[in-house]
Parts: C-alpha cells; structure tokens; sequence
C-alpha cells in the first residue's frame, strides 16, 4: 500500500488560533473541506425543507421519525460493505460516486415539488437512496482525513471538518428559512443538488490519494477482518458501543424539533428553523473548543463527562416551556454532544493503522450512523404513543445510564 499526500510541514502551532486551526495549514485539507462545507450547507437546507414538508403533509412525528429512520437505515445495511470498498479501491472515486447519486436525488425531488405530486411516499425512497450513497461514501470520507495532515493533527483536523459540518447547520437552515418563506421548499431542492458541484471539483483537485494494497481476500473475508481487528483491540469495541449511544439519544433532539418547536412553543416554520440554527451554532462553538485543547490527553474522560452534562441538558429541554431557556439549553447541548462525537472519532482514528482505516471506520460509522435512525424511529414511536416529553426523558435517562456505567466499570476505556 502507499499513500500520496502533500506535506506542508506546518510545524508546532503558534497561539489560540495557530493551535485551533492547525490542519487549514494543509492544502488539501482546505480544499476538502471547502467543498464540503459548500455541499453540506445545501444539504441541511434540502433536510430542514423535506421535514417541514413531510410534517406539513402528514402533521405527525411518527412520519418525521420514519423520514429519519428511512434515511439511516441503508447504513446498518451497507457500512461494513462500503468500508471494505474503502480498503479496496481509490477512495476519492467512491465519494465521487456518492456525491454524483446524491446531486441526482436532489435534482429529482425539486422535480416532484415543483410538479405538486410529492407525496410522503416519494421521500422514504427517496431518503433510502441517499442513505445508500452515503453509506459507501461516509467510510471513504473518514478515512480520507487523515491522510491530509500529519498524525498528530488528526484530532484537530476532525474537530475542524465538525465544525464545517456544523456550520452548514447553522447557515442552512438560516438560508432555508428565507427560501421556504419566499421561494418555497422546491428551492431549497435544487439548491442542494447544485452545492455538490462543489465538492465533486475539490475531490478532482485534491493530490492525496489512497492505493491499496492488491488481495485476493473476498469482500466478505475482508469485513470480518475488520470485525476481528476492532474486537481485539481492546477499547474499540467500546468505543464504537460509545457512538451508537450518542447518537441514539442526541440526534433525535434536532430530528423531532418540527413538532417540538410547535408543540411546546407554537413556533411556525420560521421558528423552527431559527432554533435548528441555535443547535447548530452550538455544535460549531463545541468544535472549536475540542479543536483548541484537540492534543489533550485522557478524552476518554472528557467523552463520558461530555454525554452526562447532554443526559441533564436534554431532561431539563424536556422540561422547558420557555422559549428562551430552551434555547440557551439547545445551545448548550449543540456543544456536548459536538464534544463528545469529536472526542470518539479522534479515539478511534488513532488507534487503527491505515490498511485497516476503511473496515474499522466503516464499522464505527455503521454504530455511529446506525444509533441515528433507530433513536429517531423509537423517539417517533414513544412521541406518537405518549407524548415528545416522555420521549426526550427516556433519551436522557439512556445516556446517563450508559456514561455512568462506563465511567464505574469500562476500565479500558477511561485509560485512554
């Protein structure tokens, strides 16, 4: 195997900001992460504009949670298979597949909005084929990253792709809420289908690229290779455990926000998007502090002290009937949770050799990703049956539980 990657030789960060945004000093760590930023601002506006919608035709959470669910689902189905792709062939063509199926996607639903005969069947298709593409692209992406930038910055480089990420939650949503109430949702469609020209021109000039060594292990033979390697590997098993919880009992807190914002607060649309902007400038403050202190030692602790303080930020959210502690608790939960995703990807990047990355990241992005829809449809079901405060303070609970028990008996994982 060989790996081709530009070398900057940045050095030792200088000050605040050199030890904040160490990995911009990378060149194809800024284009990639450009194009990203790009793309995933329409992304969070094409999702803002399709919940809106979906709640719009249905006027139920269950449909939300089942949107969610539809969307996620392909990455307990194809993770394991997309990262041994990864380990296979030229990871920068998978993303290209990925981000040319999910353009296609986005271009189809304008489509279908524009010509009035959307219906929610169209979206739980629709969602599933994104997923697909996303499931063989996610493990490609991740295990692009840290082949742009040195080992020691490989943490900073995943707090600052966060926050790439997290500012497009900020931006578009904002940007969603001025098309929705001029333009309508068919904008915020197309709009999305065109920011993945974006990334799809920086994957093309970008000088990193990954050749894998040749094998004559099947597919099937190099999955359980992974499965094995993160088995005994001690604390990674754990960790992948970590993830999933996380995003079971976080993302549904941004996936049920529709009927959140309307039940507890009688918000519109306008409204809605306002607080998901909230969240997501709380993600974005949370990844520039886990960037700042990025080379901190024991972030295993850190994590588990990050999921208690989002444990009591979502039951006290449960709780909240004003607008405006509801949005200071949105902001501050935005951070732990940012934390805490930051901490367990840079955990589990250095602790895998790089003819692995692909199957071992490919089987934490399929715990991680895969907590998200099963949260999201076991949210909708308990929002349906009881009420949206039972749901989130079954969330909460879970969360405590899990950080509590880890914290007392995961001696493996507190070590690191």
């Amino acid at each position: 195997m060989s790996e081709v990657r530009e070398k900057d030789s940045p050095g030792e960060p200088e000050g605040f900001l050199g030890r904040m945004f160490q990995a911009f000093r990378y060149r194809d760590f800024r284009l990639l992460w450009l194009g990203a930023f790009t793309s995933t601002t329409g992304t969070w506006m094409q999702l803002v504009a399709q919940s809106w919608l979906v709640y719009e035709l249905t006027g139920s959470a269950f449909y939300l949670g089942l949107v969610g669910f539809m969307g996620q689902l392909p990455h307990l189905l194809f993770s394991l298979l997309g990262g041994a792709f990864a380990d296979r062939i030229d990871r920068r063509r998978m993303l290209l597949l990925s981000q040319y199926t999910q353009m296609a996607t986005a271009f189809v639903l304008t489509a279908l909005v524009l010509l009035d005969v959307v219906t929610i069947w169209h979206f739980l298709v629709l969602v599933f084929v994104i997923g697909v593409a996303q499931a063989f692209g996610g493990p490609a992406y991740q295990a692009l990253i840290p082949g742009l930038v040195n080992r020691e910055d490989v943490p900073n480089a995943i707090a600052l792709n966060s926050i790439q990420f997290n500012l497009a939650r900020v931006a578009g949503p904002l940007l969603a809420r001025a098309a929705l109430d001029a333009l309508g949702a068919a904008f915020c469609f197309l709009v999305n289908g065109l920011s993945f020209l974006a990334v799809i021109a920086t994957l093309y000039m970008i000088r990193a690229t990954f050749t894998p060594q040749k094998t004559t292990q099947s597919v099937v033979q190099q999955i359980g290779q992974g499965l094995t390697y993160v088995r005994e590997q001690g604390a990674l098993w754990q960790l992948t455990l970590l993830g999933f919880v996380s995003t079971f009992c976080g993302v549904p807190l941004v996936t049920l926000l529709p009927a959140l914002s309307e039940e507890f607060f009688g918000l519109g649309a306008s409204g809605y998007s306002r607080m998901m902007a909230i969240s997501g400038a709380g993600a974005v403050t949370g990844a520039l502090l886990y960037a700042l202190i990025s080379r901190m030692e024991r972030r295993a602790l850190f994590t588990l002290g990050s999921q208690l303080a989002f444990a009591l930020i979502l039951g006290l959210f449960s709780f909240s009937r004003n607008i405006w502690l509801s949005s200071l608790l949105l902001f501050l939960g935005g951070i732990c949770l940012m934390g805490v995703f930051a901490s367990i990807t840079s955990l589990v990047q250095l602790a895998t050799v790089e003819e692995m990355r692909g199957r071992v990241m490919s089987i934490f992005y399929l715990s991680f990703r895969g907590g998200m829809p099963l949260g999201d449809l076991t949210a909708g079901i308990l929002a349906a049956r009881l009420s949206l405060t039972a749901a989130l303070q079954f969330l909460s609970v879970t969360l405590a539980l899990t950080a509590g028990s880890f914290l007392i008996f995961g001696k493996k994982v507190r070590r690191l």
